[in-house]
C-alpha cells in the first residue's frame, strides 16, 4: 500500500536544489505540481540541447530531474496570481509547499509561511536558501562548494582547488530536506500540526565535513586536498594497469598483510609497513612501488587478485559503463514522451519504492512549460476556458 500517492506538493522551484527534492518525492508517488512564472519560468529549461527542433523550454539538462511532475504557470507578483495560489492550497488540499526563492520575496509573492498557514493550518512549508532565512545573498552550487570547504578538500595536493563532479551542495541539501519533510509529516500525523522548515544550503554543506572540522578544531590538524590518496589510510589511491586504472582501498593492517602476501607486492612486506602509521609516513614511495607492480597487470587480473584476498577495489568506470553495470542497469528509471515516443533514461532511485516497483520504474515525462494549466486550473479549480484565456492575456498564467 502506497500512502505517498495521497500527498500533494506544490513547489515554486527552479535550478537544481528544489527540483531534485521534488524529483525524490515523485519517486515515492507524491503528486508534484511545479509553479513557474509565465514569462521567465525555470532557467534550467533553457540549458543543454533542445529536445525537439522548434520546441522551447524543453532542453536536455532540465529533463534529468523533472520527470514525474506536473507544471503550471502563475504570476505571483500579481494579487490575482496570489489568490489562485491560495485556491490551489485549499481545493487541492496541498500537504507541502516548497520554495527556493530569496527570503525577501516571500511576502512580496504571498508565499510566506504565515499567509499560507492562515489558509491551510496544517501546511508543511519549506524554504531552501543559500545562507538562511535572514540572508538574501545569491548562491549557486559552486559558491557553496567554495565557501563550504568542499573545494579546499577536492583536487591534487598543492594544486588548484576543484569542484566536485556532481553538485553536492544542491543534492545534499535536497536529501536533508527530504528527511526534514518526512519528520514533519510524522509530526503532523501525530499532532495534526504543520511545520515551517528553513534549510540553508550552507549549513547542509558544512554538516558533511565531519572529520575535517573535528580534526581541525579539536586536534589542530590541517586538512586539505590530497588527490586520490586518503588522509588517514594507506594504501588508498588510483593505480595504473596495463589497460586502464583501478582504485584500491586497503582498510586495515590485516588487509595489507594479505595484500603484501601476493607475489606482485611481496617487496612491500616490510616491518615499517606492517602498521598503517608507517605506511602513511611513507605514502609517496609506497604508492610508487604499488603502481610499478600494477602497471604490468590487466585491470581484470588485478581486480581478481583483490577480490581473492578481500581487498576493496574497482575499475574506474565511465558514466556509460556505469549505466551498464549489472547492479545499475535494471534500476535505471525511464519516462516516455507520449507526443513523440522518445524514451528518456533517468538515474536510479537511492532505494526502490513501492510506487516505482508498481510502475516498472517508469515516471511521467518531464512537463512542458505550463502543460497542466488547463487540467489543474481549469478542471480542478473550476476556471472556465474563457477565464483561462483572460488570465493568460493578462499575464497571470
Amino acid at each position: 500500500m502506497n500512502l505517498f500517492n495521497k500527498l500533494t506538493i506544490l513547489s515554486l522551484e527552479q535550478a537544481t536544489v528544489l527540483p531534485y527534492l521534488t524529483f525524490r518525492l515523485a519517486m515515492d508517488g507524491c503528486r508534484i505540481i511545479r509553479l513557474e512564472h509565465p514569462v521567465f519560468g525555470d532557467p534550467n529549461r533553457l540549458v543543454g540541447d533542445p529536445f525537439l527542433e522548434g520546441e522551447d523550454r524543453m532542453n536536455s539538462y532540465f529533463m534529468a530531474i523533472n520527470a514525474g511532475k506536473q507544471a503550471i504557470t502563475l504570476n505571483l507578483g500579481d494579487p490575482r496570481g496570489q489568490e489562485i495560489l491560495l485556491k490551489l492550497l485549499k481545493l487541492l488540499s496541498v500537504d507541502v509547499f516548497a520554495t527556493n526563492q530569496l527570503p525577501k520575496n516571500y511576502s512580496k509573492l504571498g508565499i510566506d509561511y504565515e499567509t499560507l498557514k492562515a489558509v491551510k493550518p496544517d501546511i508543511i512549508w519549506i524554504g531552501i536558501t543559500g545562507f538562511g532565512p535572514n540572508s538574501n545573498e545569491a548562491a549557486y552550487d559552486p559558491i557553496l562548494q567554495a565557501r563550504g570547504g568542499l573545494m579546499e578538500l577536492t583536487g591534487e595536493a598543492r594544486e588548484t582547488p576543484q569542484v566536485t563532479g556532481i553538485p553536492l551542495p544542491d543534492m545534499g541539501t535536497s536529501e536533508h530536506a527530504y528527511g526534514l519533510i518526512m519528520k514533519a509529516l510524522f509530526v503532523r500525523a501525530m499532532t495534526g500540526q504543520g511545520s515551517r522548515i528553513d534549510l540553508s544550503m550552507f549549513e547542509s554543506t558544512t554538516s558533511w565535513l565531519t572529520v575535517p572540522i573535528t580534526m581541525t578544531r579539536s586536534f589542530g590538524k590541517k586538512i586539505s586536498r590530497r588527490g586520490n590518496t586518503h588522509e588517514f589510510f594507506a594504501p588508498v589511491s588510483v593505480y595504473p594497469t596495463s589497460d586502464g586504472y583501478v582504485y584500491i582501498a586497503v582498510g586495515n593492517d590485516k588487509q595489507f598483510a594479505a595484500f603484501s602476501s601476493l607475489p606482485e607486492f611481496a617487496a612491500l612486506a616490510r616491518d615499517d609497513y606492517k602498521k598503517n602509521a608507517g605506511r602513511i609516513a611513507d605514502v609517496h614511495n609506497l604508492n610508487q612501488a604499488i603502481a610499478a607492480a600494477t602497471r604490468i597487470l590487466s585491470t581484470e587480473g588485478l581486480l581478481a587478485k583483490m577480490n581473492q584476498i578481500g581487498v576493496a577495489a574497482s575499475k574506474i568506470q565511465t558514466v556509460d559503463e556505469l549505466t551498464r553495470d549489472p547492479l545499475v542497469v535494471d534500476k535505471l528509471l525511464s519516462a516516455k514522451d507520449h507526443k513523440t515516443g522518445f524514451q528518456l533514461t533517468l538515474a536510479p532511485a537511492p532505494a526502490s519504492t513501492p510506487f516505482l516497483e508498481a510502475n516498472q520504474r517508469r515516471l511521467s515525462f518531464p512537463p512542458r512549460f505550463g502543460e497542466h494549466n488547463e487540467k489543474i486550473l481549469g478542471h480542478e479549480l473550476g476556471f472556465l476556458p474563457e477565464e483561462l484565456s483572460a488570465l493568460k492575456a493578462d499575464g497571470i498564467i
